[in-house]
């Protein structure tokens, strides 16, 4: 039972089983929990992405031992993290989300230096994690980038 339940958490209520670009998918499911912390005061914010973050880091490492590969495609929970990243204290909106979704797939995808070293040198679910989370780190300053000189 435990085993289904860091399963079903690490691949994002199984979006990470989606063939084709379960990443993509992943990262969209980022979108509602945006909606939702965008609501809560700084400091429950915070929690938030600190639970977020240790789950991540927990179900993945679970995950990997089952699949038997530390960074499976199916383990997409990473993806989930790092868009939370990128739209930490954000208030909601639809053009943000979006925005927010484009840059986190671009920095996650070509993994720009530090991503990059967690990605290849720390073969472990921290290491999972944390490249997305730096990702996120620079969609993050990049949104709010835009946000500042088109507002």
């Amino acid at each position: 039972m435990y085993q289904r339940i860091m399963l079903l958490i690490a691949t994002n209520l199984g979006l990470g089983y989606i063939r084709k670009a379960p990443g993509t998918f992943g990262t969209l499911a980022g979108i509602p929990l945006f909606y939702l912390v965008a609501s809560f005061p700084a400091w429950g914010a915070i929690l938030t992405w600190a639970a977020v973050f240790i789950l991540a880091c927990w179900s993945a490492a679970c995950a990997g031992r089952h699949f038997g590969v530390v960074d499976d495609g199916r383990i997409v929970i990473d993806e989930l993290i790092g868009y939370l990243t990128a739209v930490l204290f954000l208030p909601f909106s639809w053009s943000s989300a979006i925005l927010a979704f484009v840059l986190f797939r671009f920095f996650d995808i070509f993994k720009i230096f530090p991503a990059n070293w967690f990605d290849t040198r720390l073969k472990n679910a921290f290491g999972v994690v944390l490249d997305d989370v730096v990702a996120g780190v620079y969609a993050g300053i990049v949104l709010r980038l835009c946000i500042y000189f088109i507002s």
